[in-house]
């Protein structure tokens, strides 16, 4: 589907372009700038086209390339002194942490007076299995634990603002409630008063493959709410988001039928927890839309049986035709295999032209002919609430079809409201300010 935006539209959006993209564009029509938007009406039909295989060649950066930002922003290199970095948070005191993932450790960089590259690194806490969520407990400017979400546990460290170091071992507050396998980031947030931790787990497969044909073991009913609890074959208290207290203890599904929930930030506007959502493979190269979305309690959001609303998974025919009218439509589709990994709500002073707006850092995925995601992205919201749109704002990672040098991760903003992003192709970290 193409959209144009009318001309009042994209001057009340500051850094627009006047052209929408069609879902089924690719990389080649990206361009700082660039809004675009998929419609859930508009979806093709399941194989109207192959699905592609296409996993992205990694080359090394080309000498003197830059990620591409809209007029008036600079963008520097922040560091590429770092292993595969991946989801970054900035602490209260302004220390930037970010998940080496595959190295299994969490690090912890200090930038100097400027910001513009870290002055200190330091390893704050190594040997774990697959970190990937941060998180600062209790909110406010001192906070006493560094919460991260391993793939098979959560974590917390002690904390005092300052520390380099963790000051004393892991307590290990969530352990075996999911199984292995799988979708293995964890995310970790919490509710604005702080009665509620959210840890996000996607799933064990790409499409429930193992239940195909089966019903499942049980359906859980919470109370005035009707949450769907998918439990057949490793998928247990996967494809949610499930809630906890800050301890640990007491777990809910919160939300679920979400396939992979990658990123968990929380609207300020709101308070709302958001997801950054990881549709399923195998339907086409143009289906099924990723997406962002508030995460309603309660809500069920298709995964396996349909996608983005009521339309079915041909791979499950007719398996819960009973849950047609169950089913929450995400609030902003993606363009589909973008792969959206993490998201931050803008609060900063830099850019006042983004405020309120969702970053969303798309890592790009291998199951597409022709290459999309491999970008920094804006999620417009109105008044705190999602118009549908979203806006180009980083792009220049691709090389060709089938070579990037980038690929996306984690986006955040420093205390200066700068935007920092981290790629783990090349191992970078980018920070974005004004000229």
């Amino acid at each position: 589907m193409i959209r144009l935006i009318g001309a009042a539209a994209v001057a009340a959006l500051s850094l627009a372009s006047a052209v929408a993209l069609a879902a089924d564009g690719d990389w080649h029509d990206d361009a700082p700038g660039k809004i675009h938007r998929v419609s859930a009406n508009d979806l093709p039909a399941p194989y109207f086209t192959k699905s592609g295989f296409n996993p992205p060649r990694i080359v090394k950066r080309p000498e003197g390339a830059v990620p591409k930002g809209p007029p008036g922003v600079a963008v520097s290199l922040f560091t590429d002194e770092l292993q595969g970095p991946r989801l970054i948070r900035v602490a209260p005191n302004g220390d930037i942490f970010v998940a080496e993932t595959a190295a299994g450790r969490v690090r912890v960089l200090r930038a100097g007076g400027d910001g513009a590259k870290p002055t200190e690194m330091s390893v704050f806490a190594s040997g774990l299995h697959g970190p990937f969520g941060i998180a600062f407990y209790p909110a406010g400017p001192d906070p006493q634990f560094v919460y991260v979400g391993d793939t098979d546990a959560v974590l917390r460290f002690p904390y005092r603002n300052g520390d380099l170091k963790a000051r004393g071992a892991a307590e290990i507050l969530v352990k075996d409630r999911w199984s292995g396998g799988g979708h293995s980031t964890r995310d970790v947030a919490f509710s604005p008063d702080g009665k509620k931790m959210f840890v996000s787990v996607g799933s064990q497969s790409n499409d429930a493959e193992g239940m195909a044909g089966k019903s499942p073991m049980q359906i859980m009913s919470f109370e005035k709410s009707h949450a769907l609890g998918a439990m057949w074959d490793g998928e247990e208290n996967r494809a949610d988001v499930l809630a906890f207290t800050p301890d640990g203890n007491n777990m809910r599904i919160y939300a679920t039928g979400i396939r992979n929930c990658v990123s968990l930030p929380i609207n300020p506007a709101d308070g709302a927890v958001w997801c950054t959502t990881n549709e399923r493979d195998g339907l086409g190269d143009n289906l099924p839309p990723d997406f962002a979305t508030s995460v309603r309690e309660g809500a069920f959001y298709g995964w396996p049986w349909y996608y983005i609303g009521d339309h079915p998974d041909p791979r499950h025919p007719n398996a819960r035709n009973e849950l047609d009218s169950e089913i929450t439509v995400p609030d902003v589709l993606i363009q589909p295999h973008s792969a959206p990994l993490q998201g931050v709500f803008y609060e900063g002073a830099m850019f006042p032209e983004l405020r309120g707006s969702l970053l969303v850092a798309l890592h790009g995925s291998w199951n597409r002919a022709t290459r999309t995601g491999g970008k920094l992205a804006r999620i417009i919201l109105k008044d705190g609430k999602p118009t549908g749109d979203y806006q180009d704002l980083l792009t220049g990672f691709i090389v060709a079809n089938t070579e990037v040098w980038g690929r996306p991760v984690g986006v955040t903003v420093d205390r200066a409201g700068a935007i920092l992003v981290s790629e783990d192709g090349n191992s970078t970290i980018w920070r974005v300010t004004k000229k």
